[in-house]
């Protein structure tokens, strides 16, 4: 039997996150991660300012300023009625008043090859959770994996953390109560070709029944369409041709170039989840990031409360961990740290999804009637007002920071 003294499932930013500072407090830890590497399409590939920070502190700022990515200072939304700022980045504190958007398996390369230059650190690819070891009274003592030649192999640790997403297989075989909040919508992703002239920053563009939102990567837009939730069967099979034409009807300027999108294969869904553990522990095991509260894709905040999920663990749990002590009151703090700002972050979220998304889809909001929001007036009104859902966004209502034990002087990590 193999062993370590923290085993993380799930190699996502949370995951390699707290790998790497927990290897750098010099705790012995393993990452497991399913895939043999990270290339997943459509993954959440922003990097926030609070998260900017981070790498900053971690001594990683300049081996992430040689990673190929844009930058976005800006939020805005297009309603029938014009053009609005509803989150300016450059009024925040600190050095960076922006979003980095970077590939995420790149973001996840970077912190792979950081962590590799501590010897207590471990990753596995290609190992696949399939269950949790535990004692007889109900302890949790490790973890059983499947590899890529279909060996099954326990893995014992001390503490067993869930970093495998909103669907995550630890959390399930823990047996932990989710409470789901429900959703309106799901997501439908693609991409269309991004010219010179087109605007910057992101943007959102709602009109009666439908909405859209752009992320600008390059040369392509990343596009994320809503549909009412549980529709997707119906509009697959509407084919192709009404979808480019329900796009182009939102976002006219598109529509010369929806001829890349061949088929509705080039659409991929996104199940949109809301919802938290009531309790993020059990005894030898910790969830983190989406296992222990899936966030709506609404301002694209789930990574960044993900990695200070993260970051508060490493935190909470280093020590003990180099103490053998990790107890159920320990791991209690984790979820204590970090619950006021993933309340907070859900319940501004289920107000979007309720308040103006839902109406929206069916047709019913003030924007379906031609009237513009009462929240997009006072941005208009007074562009001061934009710093906040900036602040909300990008940073945060309660940033991390990186622990004295995790922190170096920037360098240039070698790639692997």
């Amino acid at each position: 039997m193999e062993r370590t003294t923290v085993a993380v499932v799930g190699g996502g930013p949370a995951g390699m996150v707290l790998g790497l500072l927990l290897a750098r407090a010099g705790v012995e830890v393993t990452v497991l991660e399913k895939h043999a590497d990270f290339l997943r399409d459509f993954r959440g590939d922003t990097v926030h300012a609070s998260t900017l920070t981070l790498l900053d502190e971690l001594g990683l700022g300049p081996s992430f300023a040689d990673v190929p990515h844009q930058l976005i200072d800006r939020v805005q939304v297009m309603l029938d009625s014009g053009v609005t700022t509803m989150a300016d980045l450059s009024r925040l504190p600190g050095p960076h008043k922006h979003i980095a958007i970077v590939p995420q398996w790149d973001f996840l390369d970077l912190l792979a090859d950081a962590a590799k230059q501590e010897p207590t650190f471990t990753l596995r690819m290609n190992a696949e959770f399939t269950g949790l070891v535990r004692t007889g009274g109900g302890r949790v003592t490790g973890l059983r994996y499947r590899t890529s030649d279909g060996e099954v192999r326990e893995l014992a640790a001390d503490l067993v953390v869930a970093a495998d997403g909103r669907r995550s297989a630890v959390r399930e075989a823990a047996g932990l109560a989710v409470h789901s909040f429900g959703a309106p919508m799901d997501v439908w992703w693609f991409r269309v070709p991004r010219r010179p002239d087109d605007p910057t920053g992101g943007l959102g563009r709602f009109s009666s029944g439908s909405g859209l939102a752009m992320i600008p990567r390059g040369d392509y837009f990343q596009c994320a369409y809503l549909i009412r939730k549980g529709t997707d069967r119906r509009l697959r099979a509407e084919g192709v041709e009404a979808f480019r034409e329900r796009v182009a009807k939102l976002v006219p300027w598109v529509a010369d170039r929806l001829g890349v999108i061949e088929s509705l294969d080039d659409v991929k869904l996104l199940d949109v989840k809301l919802d938290r553990l009531r309790r993020w522990h059990a005894d030898g095991l910790l969830c983190v990031g989406d296992a222990a509260h899936a966030m709506s894709p609404i301002g694209g905040v789930g990574i960044n409360l993900a990695v200070q999920d993260a970051v508060a663990a490493a935190r909470v749990v280093a020590g003990p961990a180099k103490l053998g002590r990790i107890t159920p009151a320990v791991l209690a703090k984790v979820r204590r740290r970090r619950w006021f700002a993933t309340v907070v972050t859900q319940n501004i979220q289920r107000l979007v999804q309720n308040a103006f998304l839902r109406r929206t889809l069916d047709g019913g909001s003030t924007v379906a009637q031609g009237r513009t929001p009462r929240p997009v007036r006072l941005m208009r009104r007074f562009p001061p007002l934009q710093v906040v859902p900036a602040y909300l966004v990008a940073i945060g209502l309660r940033p991390e920071h990186a622990p004295a034990f995790a922190r170096r002087e920037p360098a240039r990590v070698p790639r692997t």
